[in-house]
């Protein structure tokens, strides 16, 4: 049980955290943990019913499939995948060779590998596990693989390890992602270490480049890990609305679209 008042998205978070690890959990030992009443809980519970995330029962939750899809690589690489594509293809018109750049580990940024092996000379250091496996056959390019703890549902490489070792370099762009963004909320994750990472990266790069589809626009998600403030350059998908495109335009958010071929 915490001593301190939770906001609701830490409590939401200790939730999803709960049902991730077991098939059920009880209102009771919700209230418990994040020391609230159960009027609370069966707010933040109805709360998370209606995005899709857990399945409301007596006495408390069960697991959606939906929930259990949140933390793995495989059910995010799918959704939006020519957005996410041609994301990537934008993205990369702005590295250069002899470049050296982080890429994060997100699905968006696994997608980057298909537009790298054009050039020349590169270094990219990653914790990324299928963008290792894409170009380790090109001798172009360099890869330095972050040391860590390996996350085999999100094939990524996490923990206070990968967080000091990426402290030790520095880059030149850093092309990272995240689970939501929004100009009050900044950049948000699902998770706490993959969150750690991703702003590490961000914040030992001269440039960062912030890969995101259109679906994650103005969303906030459990983990604040940056203000918007610091990133150069976001780059969506052209299905962005107008409203958001020109609200993040009045905000000085140097803001591009990916357009699909």
């Amino acid at each position: 049980m915490t001593n301190r008042t939770l906001k609701p998205e830490e409590r939401k978070k200790i939730i999803l955290d709960l049902l991730h690890n077991n098939d059920f959990v009880s209102g009771r030992s919700i209230m418990e943990r994040c020391n609230v009443s159960e009027i609370t809980v069966r707010r933040d519970l109805t709360d998370l019913e209606n995005k899709g995330l857990l399945i409301r029962t007596h006495g408390g939750a069960v697991r959606s499939v939906a929930a259990g899809n949140l933390f793995t690589y495989d059910s995010k690489i799918s959704r939006n995948r020519q957005n996410k594509e041609a994301i990537c293809r934008t993205a990369s018109s702005f590295i250069e060779n002899n470049d050296i750049i982080f890429i994060d580990c997100g699905s968006t940024l696994s997608f980057m590998s298909k537009y790298v092996t054009k050039f020349e000379s590169l270094t990219i250091i990653t914790n990324s596990l299928p963008i290792v496996s894409e170009l380790i056959n090109f001798p172009a390019i360099k890869l330095i693989l972050i040391g860590g703890e390996v996350i085999n549902e999100r094939k990524a490489i996490y923990g206070l390890f990968a967080d000091r070792n990426i402290s030790q370099f520095h880059a030149k762009k850093a092309f990272i992602g995240a689970d939501g963004v929004s100009l009050e909320g900044g950049l948000t994750s699902y998770d706490e270490n993959e969150a750690s990472v991703t702003s590490k990266m961000a914040g030992n790069s001269e440039k960062v480049f912030l890969l995101c589809d259109s679906s994650k626009i103005e969303k906030d998600s459990f983990v604040r890990f940056a203000p918007l403030s610091a990133v150069d350059v976001v780059i969506t998908d052209s299905e962005i609305s107008d409203h958001y495109l020109a609200k993040y335009l009045e905000n000085n958010i140097n803001i591009i679209t990916g357009k699909k071929y």
